[in-house]
């Protein structure tokens, strides 16, 4: 899929106020539609974050046989037919830009009857997919990759999938939902074992829809054999949208900024930890749960950060957080210090190196390690023209970066914003970050 060429022209600004509700969570909004698909009875789904993403998740399982049904922007209808009743494909199945789709469908397809084809654009064909096909093929799966290790994978038949006990070389929630997935279909039982813990809302989704699962410290145990029975999913907003808007709010010279409805999975928070240990004015306010998961409206004023050497614990509850970490480090008084952020090279795109480029664009001195990062902080930033890579976090953050400019940020290659947040641009716009789309709409 090419998408149309498209930049941000952000202007200067200092001040943020009001109340927004960012678009809800992309990790639940693609298994929602995952489980619901594969769940006996009616799923509905509120909250559904409509990027193109999750869109290409939607479509994928009509191409399968299932009825997934837009009932307005964020609900969908998904009649489920079960672990065995997905069909073949005669086309391939397209996940777009959608990293999560294609390592969670590897699972779920490599048990199945029938033969399919998993392509993506060009940013995803050159995201490493051994990580998923290598545990899968320890199970009986049959998956074919290019002799990179990366997409078009085509996924050969295998109806006698076993289980395995799997030692993730990396903390991964793809990793490790793709082998859960897989032994959804597998004979015998499958355990997946972290070396850090990873968001869960694999686990919690599959135990609310009635699978023989348990969690035993760093370990993940699932015992094939229940059928999934659907049940309503209430999407909270994604805490990685919310994290421009936190960011914003905490490098502001001015102002306060409620983000309403926000999801706050432990595994996801890691970025809220490290704003609050550096300073910024962040208060959680009406906390409470949403079908098992914690959700609050998080209010941050303006005030300065001071800054911190980032836990090695932490890294995997904020690994999609980082590009914009890096705004908030780079505004912080003293040297942020991130190690152990390994997975940052294999994003979208290197986000390592593009966070660091464009911080010294902007004026910024960052010392670049194989692993993370340190950024000296500063009080302002120069304007100037940044290249997203096609990377929809680098291109946000570096629209937030604009509280602390001088003169105006071109930020290029910016159509990807809608795979995760349709509506960024306006959204910023009414808490007072102004930005131009410039290209094709």
């Amino acid at each position: 899929m090419i998408l149309p060429t498209r930049d941000f022209l952000v202007s200067p600004s200092s001040a943020v106020r009001g109340s927004i509700l960012v678009p809800g969570d992309k990790s639940i909004s693609h298994r929602a539609v995952i489980f619901g698909a594969i769940s006996e009875g009616h799923t509905h789904v509120s909250g559904f974050l409509p990027g193109e993403d999750t869109l290409a998740t939607a479509q994928i399982f009509r191409q399968l046989g299932v009825a997934v049904t837009r009932i307005d922007t964020t609900t969908l209808s998904i009649d489920g037919v079960g672990l065995h009743g997905l069909r073949s494909s005669a086309a391939d199945l397209d996940c777009g830009n959608a990293g999560t789709a294609m390592r969670l469908l590897t699972g779920l397809l490599a048990g199945q009857t029938f033969a399919t084809r998993l392509v993506g654009d060009e940013s995803l064909s050159r995201r490493p997919m051994r990580r998923v096909t290598d545990p899968l093929a320890l199970m009986g799966g049959r998956i074919h990759s290019t002799a990179a290790g990366t997409a078009p994978l085509v996924i050969e038949p295998s109806p006698n999938l076993t289980g395995i006990d799997y030692l993730c070389p990396v903390a991964s929630a793809q990793i490790k939902s793709c082998v859960l997935l897989a032994g959804l279909y597998a004979h015998g039982e499958t355990c997946v074992r972290e070396p850090a813990p990873t968001r869960d809302y694999t686990e919690r989704m599959l135990a609310a829809l009635g699978a023989e699962i348990r969690v035993d410290g760093n370990a993940i145990r699932l015992l094939p054999g229940r059928n999934l029975l659907a049940g309503p999913i209430a999407v909270p907003g994604d805490f990685s949208s919310a994290a421009f808007f936190l960011v914003a709010g905490a490098i502001a010279r001015q102002g306060e900024l409620t983000v309403t409805n926000v999801g706050l999975n432990p595994r996801r928070t890691g970025l809220l930890d490290c704003l609050i240990e550096m300073g910024a004015d962040i208060a959680v306010l009406d906390e409470r749960l949403v079908a098992g998961e914690r959700v609050a409206d998080l209010r941050v004023r303006a005030g300065e950060l001071r800054a911190i050497d980032v836990p090695i614990a932490r890294v995997p509850d904020m690994i999609d957080e980082f590009p914009a970490f890096a705004i908030a480090a780079a505004c912080a008084r003293g040297i942020t210090r991130i190690h152990g952020a390994h997975e940052l090279r294999v994003k979208e795109s290197d986000r390592l190196a593009a966070m660091a480029a464009g911080l010294r664009i902007l004026g910024v001195a960052v010392e670049e390690y194989p692993d993370g990062m340190a950024i000296e902080g500063q009080t302002e930033f120069s304007g100037g023209e940044v290249d997203s890579l096609g990377d929809h976090r680098i291109a946000m953050s570096f629209a937030v970066a604009a509280l602390r400019a001088t003169a105006p940020l071109a930020i290029r290659d910016c159509a990807n914003v809608d795979t995760s947040f349709p509506g960024f641009a306006e959204m910023a716009g009414l808490i007072g970050i102004s930005i131009e789309v410039r290209g094709a709409a």
